[in-house]
Order: C-alpha cells, then sequence, then structure tokens
C-alpha cells in the first residue's frame, strides 16, 4: 500500500516516519513534506499542496490511505474532497474541524452538551472585550476565533497584557490569525489553576482509541515563563494522567463530544486532541479542542507507539476502531523544540544548520521548520525548527539523551528549553 501524509512541519515527520516502518506499506509521500523528510530515503516529498490537485494526484496513483496533518487542510475541506471521491482519508470534515477552526464554535458546542469547560464570552467589538476584561480582572485568557498556528491563545497574568492581546487579535492583527466568517473574534473565558495535559484520542465517527498520554511546554521559557507559544517540547506518558483522571478524560469529555457532534449531525473522524487541564483534585476541564495531533507530542507519542499506524488508521476509516487494540512502548519518550531566532511574534528564516546527527532507534530529530538549500545544507524555515526526541527509561534519562543530542546542533540565534519534562523528574 502507497500512504499519503498532508503536511510539512514536525508532526507530520514524526507520522511519515511511523508509517514507513508499518508492515505492508511500500511507499509514504509527504505533501509538501521539509527538509528531514527530504533526507529519508524511505519517504518522498511531493510540492503539491491544493486539495483538489492532491486528489487528483491520489486518484492517478494509487494511494491506499491520506493522512492530515495540520489544521489549516481540514478548515479548507480536504477530507470532504477526498470523500466525495471515495478515497480513505483519515481526518475530520470541514464542519467537523469547527472544533479547532473556530473557538466560538467549540466553546458553544461544550456548553450545550455539558463539556465541562471554563466560563467564557465571545466578541467582535474591541469595546465590549475590554469592558468585559475590566468587569472581570486578571488573570484571564483571550484566544483567537480563528487558526494561528498554536499562537492565538494569551494567558494573560495582568489586565495590560489582557488588553493588548485583545487589540492584537481585534485591531491590528499582530498574530496573523486567519479569521472566520464574520470578521475578527475573540473568545475570552476564566482563568483555570491546575497542571495541562494533551489527551488525544482517534475518532471514527462512533468510537474513540486513547493514545498514550503527553504533556507540552507551551511558555517559550524555562519554568513555564515567557509567551505562549506552539509548544517548546513535549514527554509521554504524563503522569498527571492517573487511571482516575484517564476514566474522566473519556466520560467526561471524549465521549460526550463523539454523541454530541453526532447528534448535531457532525459525525467526528480523526485525532482529537482534547487540551486539558487537571486541578489538584483531579477534576477535568477542557481548555480546547485540536482537530488534529499535537505538535509537539506526535513525535514522543510516535516513539512509543509498536502498532502498525497504517492498519489502524485504516481501521478508523472503516469505523472498526472498536476492534483495535495499541501497543506502547513502557519507556519515556521526550521531545526538545530548538525554535529560530526571534519565535514566536517574529521568526528569523534562512539560518544553516550544522550538526543534525544520524537517525537512532532511540533517538531521532524530526524537522518542522526546515527547507533544503544548496548542497546538501539544511536552513531555517520557520519558527519551531527541529524536535529532538529521545527514548530511555526514565524521564531523567531522556532528557539526558535528548540534550546530549540538542547540545551538538548549532544554527544561528537558537532558542530551546532545557527544563522540558521538569513537571515529571
Amino acid at each position: 500500500m502507497k500512504v499519503l501524509v498532508i503536511g510539512g512541519g514536525g508532526r507530520e515527520h514524526a507520522l511519515a516516519w511511523k508509517l514507513k516502518q508499518s508492515e505492508g506499506v511500500e511507499q509514504v509521500f509527504v505533501a509538501p513534506g521539509n527538509a528531514g523528510t527530504a533526507r529519508d530515503a524511505q519517504l518522498t516529498n511531493l510540492p503539491v499542496t491544493d486539495k483538489v490537485a492532491l486528489r487528483e494526484w491520489v486518484q492517478a496513483n494509487g494511494i491506499g490511505l491520506t493522512v492530515v496533518g495540520p489544521e489549516a487542510p481540514l478548515a479548507a475541506g480536504v477530507v470532504d474532497e477526498f470523500r466525495a471521491h471515495d478515497l480513505a482519508i483519515f481526518g475530520p470534515t470541514q464542519k467537523a474541524a469547527q472544533l479547532e477552526s473556530s473557538k466560538a464554535f467549540s466553546k458553544a458546542f461544550m456548553q450545550r452538551h455539558g463539556i465541562p469547560t471554563a466560563e467564557y464570552q465571545a466578541f467582535t467589538d474591541p469595546v465590549l472585550a475590554h469592558a468585559y476584561v475590566d468587569a472581570k480582572g486578571a488573570p484571564i485568557v483571550v484566544k483567537a476565533d480563528g487558526l494561528a498556528a498554536g499562537k492565538g491563545v494569551v494567558v494573560a497574568m495582568s489586565l495590560a497584557e489582557a488588553h493588548e492581546a485583545i487589540d492584537f487579535m481585534l485591531v491590528d492583527n499582530t498574530l496573523g490569525v486567519a479569521h472566520n466568517e464574520g470578521g475578527a473574534r475573540v473568545v475570552i473565558e476564566e482563568f483555570l489553576e491546575g497542571e495541562e495535559a494533551s489527551f488525544i484520542v482517534l475518532c471514527d465517527g462512533v468510537n474513540a482509541l486513547p493514545l498514550a498520554t503527553s504533556q507540552d511546554h507551551k511558555r517559550l521559557l524555562d519554568a513555564d515563563q515567557g509567551p505562549n507559544t506552539g509548544g517548546m517540547g513535549a514527554y509521554s506518558p504524563a503522569p498527571v494522567v492517573t487511571p482516575a483522571v484517564h476514566q474522566r478524560a473519556m466520560d467526561e469529555v471524549i465521549l460526550p463530544t463523539l454523541r454530541g457532534m453526532a447528534a448535531d449531525g457532525i459525525p467526528y473522524t480523526g485525532f482529537l486532541y482534547a487540551g486539558l487541564m487537571i486541578t489538584p483534585g483531579g477534576r477535568v476541564k477542557t481548555l480546547e479542542f485540536n482537530c488534529r495531533m499535537g505538535d509537539p507530542e506526535t513525535q514522543p507519542i510516535m516513539m512509543r507507539l509498536k502498532s502498525n499506524l497504517a492498519q489502524v488508521l485504516l481501521s478508523a476509516t472503516r469505523a472498526e476502531l472498536d476492534k483495535v487494540t495499541l501497543d506502547w512502548d513502557p519507556r519515556v519518550a521526550l521531545g526538545v523544540v530548538l525554535a529560530a531566532a526571534g519565535y514566536p511574534l517574529n521568526p528569523r528564516k534562512g539560518d544553516a544548520i550544522t550538526g543534525l546527527p544520524t537517525d537512532a532507534a532511540d533517538a531521532m530529530v524530526f524537522h518542522a521548520g526546515t527547507t533544503s538549500g544548496s548542497g546538501g545544507s539544511v536552513e531555517v524555515a520557520g519558527g519551531r525548527v527541529l524536535c529532538v526526541t529521545a527514548l530511555a527509561d526514565t524521564v531523567a534519562a531522556a532528557q539526558k539523551k535528548a540534550y546530549g543530542v540538542v547540545d551538538g546542533i548549532r544554527f544561528d540565534g537558537m532558542q530551546c528549553r532545557r527544563d522540558i519534562g521538569f513537571r515529571a523528574v
């Protein structure tokens, strides 16, 4: 079977890397891919991004399964395009992807179906948004209602930060948000105390199959300081997701979401990522939904997965996830993101990357924002550039191994946190 992965980031590199290991898979294409997928002899980059052109290429080349990585093609309706031609594709439809592409849709859905989440209001008028923040006080959370590549959330610890975020999102659009129909809108919600975890499942419209637990590190700097980012590192498993919390997440968030989407006439298929806030008492509240695997959570999760991913995802396209079990490596996987100078607001591109090691079974460098330069060089092409991911018996051992690799890689202005996994050590 031939497989296509749509996307060009670290998540897609990790998915393609795992798919190529699946028995029965003869070739994996990545559209458009990056310098990391280009360097892998078992992967083939495809410089196509248009959904109709992709669909036509899949038909012409006998692709048996397509897996969608990022949110933008989902919001653009790539799954609808493929399904209209009876092609096997794993991902949510355009309407279902509103769980991520519209924070206002998502919050209203959760409220309607009794899924625990933070109190909120949505605004298109900056004056009303500013007044609401003044009435509620800080800390408070301001979210852009649209796709923002993981940067559309500001956890404002002061009123000044909250007012600045409102202007960024509603007036200036400094964050480059892809606005939904009706123009710029923000969701402002209460600040929740606790520890965050990423709870990611596979969905086939009826059944949900949980992946290994993971925890992301959103802030740019050590000790969770600095601005929010798309994610500076992650590890799996996440000790904060105890068996009791896992059960609550399934019973109170995931399964009600599947039932609610079906009841609303929008059956949900694909990856579903619930960002959870876990209180000290073990309660869960939903911070957000993403309609795809997390990045950088995908990288550690794929390092630990031992099952045949292609067959698992094919089963999901046939609504047969109830017949599937997943096999996991018991070790810890930990990924450290290396980011470009100026990230997250103004990432610099074009810097040459040196010191990239050869792939190893227990240490992989997954590429995200990279491109191939002249003479076989690799250059920075995006904000989050690489994710160095290592597998070891403990969090501390995985940290040591990952940072050992990090220390050999160089590019001008490279940023990385030195404390990924600190909550679990």
